[in-house]
């Protein structure tokens, strides 16, 4: 898998950069301090170095995370963008996210968690959140009113989801993995996985990420 890693604090990218690199399934194609030097190194690049996974920082100067992840990804849509950073408060949550972000990582995640999150979203195409933001957003759904209660009811009946696919929709946007969701609601986790692939072609999405910002732009979160 193929890495790209863009931090303004040459530290942190040297860091990532050397535990990544100790992963036979890791290699580091481009290291950048800001968005703006990360998109120039993108138009230099050799096609067969692309990464396929940009792990960005949200606050850097000159162009920020949020800006860069919007401006890379209409370019470069193959690209997977997570982002990793140090804030997990919700305006950033949702903007990175509608910029084009897959996943959600916090930086007091260990290299070992990291590394076996960008695995899974390899096999599975299911972008990563960190329990953390997972936990953030529990907290906003347990703030849910009635009137999001009907937001809820409408959102199921304009995508026709299913009273199961709800149920596992909800679990989604907590974090859950294909097993935990099948642990959960006691079916396999393959079953799961084609109830997830079911809902987003339903909610003409593809990712965790985007389910998040949905049920959050319609008021569900």
């Amino acid at each position: 898998m193929k890495i790209a890693i863009i931090d303004d604090n040459a530290g942190n990218r040297n860091i990532l950069k050397e535990k990544l690199s100790v992963n036979d399934d890791f290699f580091i194609t481009i290291v950048a301090e800001n968005g703006k030097d990360f998109l120039v190194q993108l138009r230099t690049i050799a096609e067969d170095k692309l990464p396929d996974v940009a792990l960005m920082d949200l606050e850097m100067p000159e162009m920020d995370g949020v800006k860069g992840i919007a401006i890379a990804s209409s370019f470069y849509p193959e690209i997977k963008f997570v982002v990793l950073t140090i804030f997990d408060d919700e305006d950033k949550i949702f903007r990175a996210i509608k910029a084009g972000a897959c996943g959600y990582l916090l930086k007091d995640e260990s290299a070992e968690t990291i590394a076996s999150m960008l695995r899974h979203m390899n096999e599975t195409g299911v972008g990563p959140i960190s329990p953390g933001i997972a936990h953030k957003i529990l907290q906003m759904m347990g703030n849910t009113t009635s009137e999001e209660a009907i937001a809820s009811k409408t959102i199921s009946d304009n995508f026709d989801l299913t009273e199961r696919e709800r149920e596992i929709l909800k679990l989604l946007v907590q974090g859950l993995l294909y097993k935990e969701i099948g642990s959960r609601l006691d079916i396999s986790p393959n079953t799961a996985k084609k109830h997830v692939m079911n809902i987003y072609q339903k909610l003409h999405i593809n990712s965790r990420a985007q389910a998040i910002y949905l049920m959050y732009d319609k008021g569900l979160l």
